[in-house]
């Protein structure tokens, strides 16, 4: 099938950017990704368009399809022909080029709170099979950040740290494996932490790793208001 397209350009440095229209061709079952790399492919080989995985696992093709935070790869078309699928860059962050940004930025509100994506640890009371020297734990975020794009307090407060490191934040307080817990709940305290979300839960609608990191925030402030409450109780002499 044509599929009608209405794709964002622009490069670094640029004042504004535009629109161009595009005609991909695709097949059944086909995605956004796919009628992209067609436009690039047969029309417009200058296009840029960040990917890799093409199933969902790597978060680099994360865009705006109609407005929403989206993985082009996880995005399926369908038939409305009547008028342009509207393709743009993710929200609060400089474009690159085109479609891709650049996600300095984000990476460095994940380093922050020290939660890297691949963990090493071995589950306990699994041995591990022949020729496997132990287990890694993969973390479930992909760092696409499609949640810091959704999210409306970000998309207006630069400082605002944004949920995928708050959700990162929970899970080291959760299983901190040898981290030190101290910096990373004075992190999730701070002014633009955790008592900035407005528990609007875009993140999580938008979250294509079932992350949740809006009930990842939520048990994060629970736990550091109920810590409150018992330094204040034996403070009163409790």
């Amino acid at each position: 099938m044509t599929v009608r397209l209405r794709v964002s350009r622009s490069r670094a440095g640029d004042s504004k950017r535009h629109f161009d229209d595009f005609e991909a061709n695709v097949g059944p079952g086909s995605t956004v990704l796919d009628a992209l790399l067609d436009v690039r492919r047969r029309l417009d080989p200058s296009l840029v368009v960040r990917h890799s995985c093409r199933h969902a696992s790597c978060g680099g093709c994360g865009v705006r399809v109609d407005g929403r935070p989206v993985l082009a790869c996880d995005t399926r078309l369908d038939r409305r022909s009547s008028r342009p699928i509207v393709v743009e860059p993710l929200d609060g962050r400089a474009v690159v080029a085109d479609l891709a940004t650049d996600m300095t930025d984000f990476h460095a509100r994940m380093d922050a709170v020290g939660l890297p994506p691949v963990r090493t640890g071995e589950p306990a009371d699994v041995v591990p099979p022949d020729g496997v020297g132990a287990f890694s734990r993969l973390e479930s975020c992909i760092e696409c950040g499609l949640c810091l794009a959704a999210c409306p307090v970000a998309r207006t407060d630069g400082s605002f740290i944004g949920p995928a490191a708050l959700a990162a934040a929970a899970r080291v307080v959760e299983e901190p494996r040898g981290h030190e817990l101290g910096p990373v709940l004075a992190l999730a305290v701070e002014p633009d932490a955790i008592w900035r979300c407005r528990d609007a839960m875009e993140c999580t609608a938008v979250c294509p790793a079932a992350v949740d990191p809006a009930r990842a925030l939520f048990g994060l402030r629970r736990r550091i208001a109920a810590e409150r409450v018992r330094r204040l109780f034996r403070r009163a002499g409790g």
